[in-house]
């Protein structure tokens, strides 16, 4: 079934949710949100994206297989946890690096990358498992 109205709203509302997810990312670390909460929300766009126009437009959107996206979440959120063992401290204690006067960079930040493209991947690829059958 084609719907102008859901095709219409889709285009319109696919960006503006993958742009909230992104927001959610950012402000995760000091306020409800995080890379978990971000993914769940990218995610139900890329649903609302593979209902309207299918999985292989969500497939070619992505570009990459939902599980490499998953893998390399795992090795970034791993990798996050790497700079405070070099610095003789805990795995995944936070290390904060000073990027200017008002923005400092963290490995909470870095974690949460990792957590969205694992959650992300994991989210696609059972998505596109179901709308393909």
């Amino acid at each position: 079934m084609q719907s102008v109205i859901l095709n219409t709203a889709t285009r319109l509302m696919v960006g503006l949710i993958l742009i909230f997810a992104i927001y959610l990312l950012l402000r995760g670390h000091h306020e409800p949100g995080g890379g978990f909460a971000a993914a769940l929300v990218a995610g139900t766009a890329f649903a609302l994206f593979a209902i309207t126009e299918g999985p292989d437009k969500v497939r070619r959107a992505v570009r990459l297989r939902p599980a490499t996206i998953a893998m390399i979440g795992l090795g970034v959120a791993v990798a996050a946890g790497l700079p405070a063992v070099f610095m003789s401290r805990p795995f995944l204690t936070g290390i904060w690096w000073n990027v200017s006067t008002n923005l400092a960079v963290g490995t909470p930040l870095i974690f949460d990358i990792g957590v969205f493209l694992a959650v992300l991947g994991a989210i696609l690829s059972i998505l596109l498992a179901l709308e393909e059958d």
